[in-house]
């Protein structure tokens, strides 16, 4: 199997990324791992899709550090791939870090994902897909009893309002933002800064106000999806507890903001919630996705690259990894037994 796996930057990837993780077992499993920076695709005058790209030697690895030291290092091979000859593609880039900083590299792994998918490449998760999850408002298009109370808006005194329909406590975060960056409770004796938290948050688009819900203090948990079932091997499931690190009352969650892991526990009640969203993520194509929840509400849907896949193989002692790259075998090999004529939402979650 030929893979290719979309980052942001391949100078940026670190060893404890699950990209890096789902990289290095399937090498040790024999396929050929090609990974691809946003800014390195070219469409040529052929209509065909390519990429400067790099692989590590062909060796089994032991150590992800090592992994990345050779992806990143003089070791690699370095060479302008023809992407339409992928069997995968991988989009593992977040928007969300690009908004800013790379507007341009917003929606590039989206848009050269589906010129390759035009070309048989299957492309996960789709596309088109990713294309309504590029920001938090896709939360809403799932029933409302799975998800918190939510307002949208970019208007302080909208937002003022919600706030005090919720008895003065709410959650503000951006519509378009990842790892807890900008993400603030409001509580009712910090009023005196409300507005200028709201007008931080303006600053990079819409405001995303929702219900706060008391469990989140002590953490959240973070369900791991495959084929719009939870990820499981030998009888474990991929989840993990995420429990703010810090006592100055920070109640984020998010790994990159300081909360720390521990083993988590899938309830009935999540279950149902799955159950609940599996059909609109099938008819996404949404292959590999992280959900993050509060008791039995579901406050995010990470459909574009969701970490911490490590963390809850070391907690379950199980390799999960190897479960996704099976999945992407399997796809493949269906994808040659029915001569192509599987589409590319059918081959996300088949």
């Amino acid at each position: 199997m030929k893979l290719g796996l979309v980052v942001n930057n391949i100078r940026t990837e670190l060893a404890d990324y699950t990209t890096t993780v789902l990289a290095l077992e399937a090498t040790n499993l024999g396929h050929e791992v090609w990974y691809i920076s946003l800014a390195d695709f070219a469409y040529d005058p052929d209509e065909n899709v390519h990429a400067r790209a790099r692989s590590v030697p062909k060796r089994r690895y032991r150590s992800r550090s090592v992994y990345l030291e050779d992806l990143q290092g003089k070791s690699a091979t370095a060479e302008r791939i023809a992407v339409d000859t992928l069997d995968v593609l991988l989009l593992r880039n977040d928007p969300a870090q690009d908004v800013i900083e790379r507007p341009w590299a917003h929606l590039a792994g989206i848009n050269f994902g589906r010129l390759a998918r035009r070309h048989g490449v299957i492309v996960l998760n789709d596309p088109n897909g990713l294309a309504k999850a590029v920001n938090k408002m896709y939360l809403q298009y799932f029933p409302v009893e799975v998800r918190p109370r939510t307002l949208i808006s970019r208007h302080p005194d909208d937002i003022r309002h919600f706030i005090n329909e919720e008895g003065g406590t709410a959650v503000l975060k951006p519509l378009s933002g990842s790892g807890g960056h900008n993400v603030f409770l409001i509580q009712p004796q910090g009023k005196a800064n409300i507005n200028q938290i709201i007008e931080a948050i303006c600053r990079e688009g819409y405001v995303l106000a929702q219900e706060f819900l008391p469990e989140a203090l002590q953490g959240d948990t973070r369900v791991f999806l495959m084929n719009g079932y939870p990820l499981q091997r030998r009888g474990h499931y991929a989840v993990l507890h995420r429990v703010r690190g810090r006592e100055d009352g920070d109640f984020r969650s998010n790994i990159t903001a300081g909360a720390v892991a521990s083993k988590g526990r899938i309830t009935d009640g999540m279950l149902q919630v799955i159950e609940t969203v599996r059909p609109k993520l099938v008819q996404d194509g949404m292959f590999f996705i992280g959900l993050d929840m509060v008791g039995d509400k579901l406050m995010e849907i990470n459909v574009f690259s969701p970490g911490g896949l490590e963390s809850s193989q070391q907690l379950e002692g199980q390799n999960f990894a190897r479960e996704v790259v099976q999945a992407l075998e399997h796809k493949v090999e269906s994808l040659h037994r029915y001569h192509r004529n599987l589409n590319n939402i059918e081959l996300a979650t088949l």
